[in-house]
């Protein structure tokens, strides 16, 4: 992992636990597999706990990693880290994505409820109309009751939104997943619906799908077009989801937009997105950080104590997996 991610992630705590689990030796932290400590290191390693910034796990890594049985990551996709010789190899791998998706399922309801009020938008309107409140009126229907949430992915995080909804009885749920049980959707509190169904209802599109071939640009001018006037597209996912010309567009013709995420990251510095009165953006803030962070090394740690106790993993991954999930 990077020092960024070790520093956020492994205090003295987490080391403690560490240590009462697992033989370590030194260095115990790398992020770079190819240096001659590292080399050391994996040729005698049974278990990486991995996070944000490590190294692709390919031939040349697992050749010097003989006794690997375990990449334990203390963050949420391994797709940019575990290849298919990891699973070639019957390598197990787990994720700590269940806990990264509790801040970021919180940050859209945050966002999703502001949105119903345009509060973002308004916030950026008082800046600039200073001499009476009028402009209140020119960003359509404020207010959460009764209006349509589309949730674009019953994923780990799209399910949680859609529950989080429910329990607020305030607006109608669409959930968009080709892949997904419809009666979960229904368990769950949402009904199922088509993108071409949901796009014209949706006062506000939040999308939760993975980063796949499939799945890049599926919001495109078509798309953006389709929403009403007044709609607020949410991405807390991926930027790759969107397409980003058409949606610089599409916001300069009115569209709002709540964007944690882009494509790319961040968005060149003359992107009319950065002074969009309609547009709010983050850099990326939804997902862990800090303290919610440490909650994704405890995960970790947990499957790593099983593993040792010779239990089954809380949340192995497969190559299957991965052609769904992020």
């Amino acid at each position: 992992m990077d020092d960024r991610a070790r520093g956020m992630q492994f205090g003295p705590e987490e080391m403690a636990r560490l240590r009462a689990t697992a033989t370590l030796g030194d260095p115990v932290v790398v992020d770079d597999l190819g240096s001659a400590d590292a080399s050391r290191r994996l040729a005698e390693a049974e278990v990486l706990i991995t996070s944000w910034g490590c190294p692709r796990l390919g031939d040349d890594v697992l050749r010097a990693a003989p006794g690997l049985r375990a990449v334990l990551h203390a963050a949420g996709s391994v797709r940019g880290h575990v290849t298919d010789a990891v699973f070639d190899r019957g390598i197990l791998v787990t994720t700590a994505a269940d806990a990264n998706a509790e801040p970021v399922a919180h940050f859209t309801l945050a966002a999703i409820l502001w949105s119903f009020k345009k509060a973002p938008f308004l916030a950026n309107d008082a800046r600039r109309c200073r001499d009476d409140w009028s402009y209140v009126d020119g960003r359509g229907e404020l207010g959460g009751v009764g209006r349509t949430v589309v949730i674009v992915g019953f994923s780990r995080i799209g399910s949680r939104l859609v529950r989080l909804l429910r329990d607020l009885d305030l607006a109608r749920v669409l959930v968009v997943d080709p892949v997904a049980d419809p009666a979960a959707v229904v368990a769950a509190g949402a009904e199922p619906a088509t993108l071409a169904d949901a796009l014209p209802r949706a006062d506000v599109l939040s999308l939760h799908a993975p980063a796949l071939p499939a799945t890049r640009h599926m919001i495109g001018a078509a798309e953006l077009a389709a929403l009403p006037r007044d709609a607020v597209l949410i991405n807390t996912a991926r930027g790759s989801l969107v397409d980003t010309a058409a949606l610089e567009a599409a916001c300069g013709a009115g569209l709002h937009a709540v964007l944690d995420v882009t494509d790319p990251e961040p968005l060149p510095a003359d992107s009319p997105l950065y002074t969009l009165p309609n547009v709010m953006l983050t850099p990326h803030i939804a997902g862990s950080l800090g303290s919610e962070a440490r909650r994704m090394s405890a995960m970790a740690l947990t499957e790593l104590e099983r593993y040792a106790a010779g239990l089954p993993a809380l949340a192995p991954i497969t190559r299957q997996d991965l052609a769904v999930q992020a």
